[in-house]
This record gives C-alpha cells, sequence and structure tokens, in this order.
C-alpha cells in the first residue's frame, strides 16, 4: 500500500511538472511575439520615416532646381538689349510663374508623401500594439489556463 501511494504522488508531480513547463513555453512564445512585433514595427516606422525624408529630401531638390532656373532666366532677359527687354521681362515673368508652380507641386507633393508615411508609421504602431496585446492575453490566458492543474 505503501508503495501504491508513493507511486501516485510521483505520477501526480510529473503531471504538475508538464503542466508547469507547457505554460511556460507558452509564455515564452507569447514574449517572443510580442517583441518580434515591436521590432517589425520599428522597422516599418523606420522605413516610413525614410520614406517620407527621402520625398522631402526630392521636392527640396526640385523647389531648387526651379529656383536656379527663374534666376538663369531672368539673367539671360537681364542681359538683352533694348528691343528685346520687353519680351525678355515676359520670359522671365513667365519662368518665374513656372518656377512658383513646380515649387508648389512640390511641396505639395512632398506633403502627401509626408502624410502617406505618418500613416504607415501609425498603422505599423497600431499593428504592432495589437500584436503586443495579443500576445499578453494569449499568456495571461496560458498561465491561468495551467493554474487550476497547479492547484489540483
Amino acid at each position: 500500500m505503501n508503495f501504491k501511494h508513493i507511486a501516485l504522488a510521483t505520477a501526480l508531480m510529473t503531471a504538475l511538472a508538464a503542466c508547469s513547463d507547457n505554460a511556460q513555453q507558452q509564455a515564452q512564445e507569447a514574449a517572443d511575439k510580442a517583441a518580434m512585433a515591436t521590432k517589425q514595427a520599428a522597422a516599418d516606422a523606420q522605413t516610413a520615416a525614410k520614406k517620407a525624408a527621402d520625398a522631402t529630401a526630392a521636392a527640396a531638390e526640385q523647389a531648387a532646381d526651379a529656383a536656379k532656373k527663374a534666376v538663369d532666366a531672368t539673367k539671360d532677359a537681364a542681359g538683352t538689349a533694348s528691343a528685346a527687354v520687353s519680351g525678355a521681362a515676359m520670359q522671365a515673368a513667365d519662368a518665374s510663374k513656372e518656377a512658383a508652380d513646380k515649387a508648389k507641386d512640390s511641396a505639395a507633393n512632398a506633403m502627401d508623401a509626408s502624410k502617406e508615411a505618418a500613416s504607415d508609421a501609425g498603422a505599423a504602431m497600431k499593428a504592432s500594439a495589437h500584436s503586443a496585446m495579443q500576445s499578453a492575453k494569449d499568456a495571461k490566458d496560458a498561465k491561468t489556463t495551467d493554474a487550476p492543474a497547479k492547484k489540483e
């Protein structure tokens, strides 16, 4: 009879240890998922920020090129002789207007790219938070599921 009690106690302790290992494994997996989601969100945010920076740099470069063209057109217009002064002034005005229009378009494009990058970053952060919350819930559920087994 004493041997049966020892065997039964050993079997019970083995079952409890297996439940505890399973809960630890599930908790570790949930923590790993949360870490991976956070890492991915950071990478997505970095990509979105780089995209916004690249778009802003491109827009600034286009605006600078347009301004240089306007200055060059103005210099060319100023260098023309008497009869052409009127025509050159008109060309300079047209070139200045064109440069201003291009600068305006470039700024709008940069703003759109920045909005898109911010939206992408927000979506990545939201996905990361959702994944982290789900992983934490899964870990809690795994711990809660194994808790009654430990009490028995």
